[in-house]
C-alpha cells in the first residue's frame, strides 16, 4: 500500500490530547480518556479491536512531531529515546519534527528515529522514499497532523471520536481550511465511534 494515513483519537469537542502535556501525562490531563478503546479498558468490543488492526497495521516510515516522540523542550536530553521503551512499536523510519539536531536514534526491532531540522516538507519527503512501496503514516501530534492535512498528502484518515468533551488541549483541525475526505467505513462501540475517510476521488484501497 502506497497511501500515506494517519490515525487519530479526538474528542467531541475537537481536541487529540488535553492540556498541560508533561514527562507524567504525556496526553496531557483526561487525555487517556480518548484512548480507552485499545488501551485496556474492559468495554472495548470487535468493532474497536478491528479498529486497532487499522491502527497497528505496519506502515514503511512514519512522521512524527517532536512533542509526541517526548515532552523535552529546546536542547536535547540526549538519554531520552521516546516513550515506548527500547522496542517501539514503529519497526520502521521515523522521521521527528524538530528545530534542535540530533544524531539518529537507532532502537530494537528496526525503528531509527531521524531528526529532521528542515520543516515537515523535508521529513516527509524523507520518509517517502524510505518508505518505498509500504507507505507512509502520520503519526501525530496534533501540528504535524495539521501540517499534513494542509499540505493535502494524506490519502487516508482515520478518526476515532470518543463521547469525551475535554475543553481544552490540543486540537486538530485548527487552520485547516477544507476536509476533502468522505467516509468508507464506520464502526461503533461505546467508547468510540471509528471512521475511515479516503481523500474525495481517491480509490479506496
Amino acid at each position: 500500500m502506497t497511501d500515506t494515513t494517519c490515525h487519530m483519537s479526538i474528542s467531541l469537542d475537537g481536541f487529540v490530547a488535553g492540556p498541560d502535556q508533561s514527562r507524567e501525562n504525556p496526553l496531557g490531563r483526561r487525555g487517556q480518556e480518548l484512548h480507552g478503546w485499545h488501551i485496556g479498558d474492559p468495554r472495548a468490543t470487535d468493532a474497536d479491536r478491528a479498529a486497532n488492526e487499522w491502527l497497528m497495521r505496519p506502515r514503511g516510515a512514519y512522521v512524527m512531531g517532536r512533542n509526541m516522540f517526548g515532552p523535552i523542550r529546546g536542547a536535547w536530553d540526549e538519554d531520552w529515546s521516546g516513550w515506548w521503551g527500547s522496542e517501539p512499536p514503529y519497526h520502521a523510519p521515523v522521521f521527528v519534527l524538530t528545530h534542535h539536531r540530533r544524531a539518529p536514534l537507532e532502537l530494537d526491532g528496526g525503528t531509527t528515529f531521524h531528526f529532521i531540522t528542515d520543516g515537515f516538507d523535508a521529513a516527509y519527503s524523507a520518509a517517502r522514499e524510505a518508505a518505498g512501496d509500504a507507505g507512509v503514516d502520520i503519526a501525530g501530534g496534533a501540528s504535524t497532523v495539521r501540517q499534513a492535512l494542509i499540505a493535502g498528502v494524506v490519502d487516508e484518515l482515520t478518526l476515532d471520536i470518543a463521547p469525551v468533551l475535554l475543553g481544552a488541549g490540543e486540537r486538530l483541525f485548527d487552520g485547516v481550511g477544507t476536509f476533502g475526505f468522505e467516509p468508507v467505513e464506520v464502526l461503533s462501540s461505546p467508547l468510540a465511534t471509528h471512521v475511515r475517510y479516503r481523500r474525495a476521488g481517491r480509490v479506496d484501497s
